[in-house]
Formats: structure tokens, C-alpha cells, sequence
């Protein structure tokens, strides 16, 4: 028993990226987005499964709601598309772009404007 451990151990097999298929995205017309959901709907369309175009009329989201998506996942992993954690995230300046000036603050937070 010792010497199978030991073989197996002593073996690496490489890691692969899991295959995704179009039966791992969500269903057509889904309308509870939960974090896994969306991190699925942009795999898929970073994977070629479907195209763009093609999530946005199966789903039902719109272009700026897929580029939000996309953009929290790159900068902040899964996480960052949590609805609980979407201020503090989208609060950050996005990595391709400069913060906004001190001016502009209140495009940012909205509540800003009325702090007394």
C-alpha cells in the first residue's frame, strides 16, 4: 500500500483550465443573477461559446451590465460582482482608467453633493 502512495504521489499531472460547455451556462431568460451566473455568462463569452451579441438577447442584459460584469471580474475576481460589496467596488477607480478628479466626486457618490 505504501509503495502505490508513492507512486502517485510522485506524479504531477498538469493543470488544465476546466472545459466549458453550454450546458454550464445559465438558462435562457434568467432573471436571478447570482455571482456564479454572471462569472459563467462572461467565461462563456470569453471562451467563444457564444458571441456578445448573443448573450445580451439570450439573457436579456444589456451592453453596459455585461461591460460592468466583465470589468468587476478582471479587476476584483468573483467577488467583485457581489451586489452586497458593489459600492465599495465600483467606487474604485477601474485599472484602465485615471481616477476622477477631486471635483467630480459626487458623479461617484450621489449623497456626497448633501453631506453637510
Amino acid at each position: 500500500m505504501n509503495e502505490l502512495a508513492n507512486r502517485t504521489t510522485n506524479y504531477s499531472r498538469p493543470r488544465r483550465a476546466p472545459v466549458l460547455a453550454l450546458a454550464d451556462l445559465p438558462p435562457m431568460g434568467t432573471t436571478r443573477w447570482v455571482v456564479s451566473r454572471k462569472a459563467a455568462v462572461v467565461a462563456g463569452v470569453k471562451a467563444g461559446l457564444l458571441s456578445l451579441d448573443e448573450a445580451l438577447q439570450r439573457y436579456g442584459i444589456s451592453l453596459d451590465e455585461f461591460m460592468c460584469w466583465k470589468r468587476l471580474l478582471d479587476d476584483h475576481g468573483v467577488k467583485g460582482l457581489r451586489v452586497t460589496r458593489i459600492k465599495e467596488y465600483r467606487t474604485q477607480p477601474h485599472s484602465d482608467t485615471d481616477a476622477q478628479p477631486a471635483e467630480d466626486q459626487s458623479i461617484v457618490d450621489p449623497t456626497a453633493a448633501y453631506a453637510t
